[in-house]
């Protein structure tokens, strides 16, 4: 069995992280092994589900799904660790002046070093990951443009030797829909949805791929127009004043998901949920993904 990457991104605020939780859910359900992957250097799972920590060991949250947090700095060391195989020499490696400011103005070294992890199981290179599954919480949209963009800048500037050839071995992987999938999170608003839209047309012209969108938050009201309409019209109170901001409400979703038709080829929707208890709120949307 081939290993799954899922990566996950949308604009800041959007609810990205729980999509992405509940996407790791389902997978998990359906008997796979799946690792649910933090970037960056803050978890937002720690708070979110009053976890002790996370860190860039994997921990089971729950059966057949583990957590991790990774950052550009923890995917070198594990990496330089791994080719030099005695961690005394890799931490001196990583623990000199000149070492620390090279991965500091490095461009794209950190997004490449974790996209060289995410992709080791599928390049059968560096530490074995035995998970089914890898679902990433990516960065926003403008930092995982940067992300997607970095291994083509370094197969670019480094034409030959490991670095350059490990750089073209993770835009294989990117570009293979057979193993990566990519879900853009957006809310039924003009501003998401516009940054959404630019992501999904790089990710087309950088790696030929179609990103699913999923639609997060959308106000699902289960009354007919014709009573929204009828309480508009009978009454100035505050009901009536309700009633006129749900219509019009429901008719800027609507406009937004005809735009959201004209771009992307699938679509899935997740409804808007008062729900305040952390794993009920990831699977009530993970009924809703497919």
């Amino acid at each position: 069995m081939k290993q799954e990457i899922h990566f996950v991104t949308g604009k800041g605020g959007v609810g990205k992280s729980v999509i992405a939780a509940a996407l790791a859910l389902k997978l998990s359900k359906k008997g796979k092994k799946v690792l649910l992957v933090e970037l960056g250097d803050q978890s937002f799972f720690k708070d979110f589900f009053e976890l002790a920590d996370v860190s860039f060991q994997p921990q089971e949250v729950k059966p057949n799904l583990s957590l991790a947090l990774w950052t550009g700095e923890s995917a070198l060391r594990e990496y330089a660790q791994y080719l030099i195989k005695v961690e005394s020499l890799a931490k001196l490696f990583f623990d000199n002046a000149v070492m620390k400011a090279f991965i500091n103005i490095a461009p794209g070294l950190p997004e490449l070093a974790m996209l060289g992890k995410i992709t080791s199981g599928p390049r059968k290179y560096g530490p074995p990951m035995n998970y089914d599954c890898l679902v990433i919480d990516a960065f926003a949209t403008g930092h995982f443009k940067a992300l997607i963009e970095a291994p083509r800048g370094m197969a670019q500037a480094v034409q030959i030797g490991p670095m350059g050839e490990q750089s073209r071995s993770i835009i294989s992987v990117l570009k293979n829909p057979e193993v990566t999938s990519y879900h853009i999170v957006s809310l039924p608003e003009e501003l998401p949805l516009k940054e959404s839209t630019e992501l999904a047309e790089v990710l087309k012209t950088e790696l030929d791929a179609d990103a699913e969108l999923v639609m997060n938050k959308v106000l699902d009201v289960n009354i007919p127009r014709e009573s929204l309409q009828q309480a508009e019209s009978a009454t100035t109170s505050d009901l009536g004043l309700f009633a006129q901001y749900i219509e019009q409400q429901l008719d800027r979703q609507a406009q937004m998901m005809d735009q959201a038709k004209t771009k992307f080829k699938k679509i899935t929707k997740v409804p808007l949920y008062f729900e305040t208890d952390p794993w009920k709120l990831v699977e009530k949307a993970m009924e809703k993904l497919p």
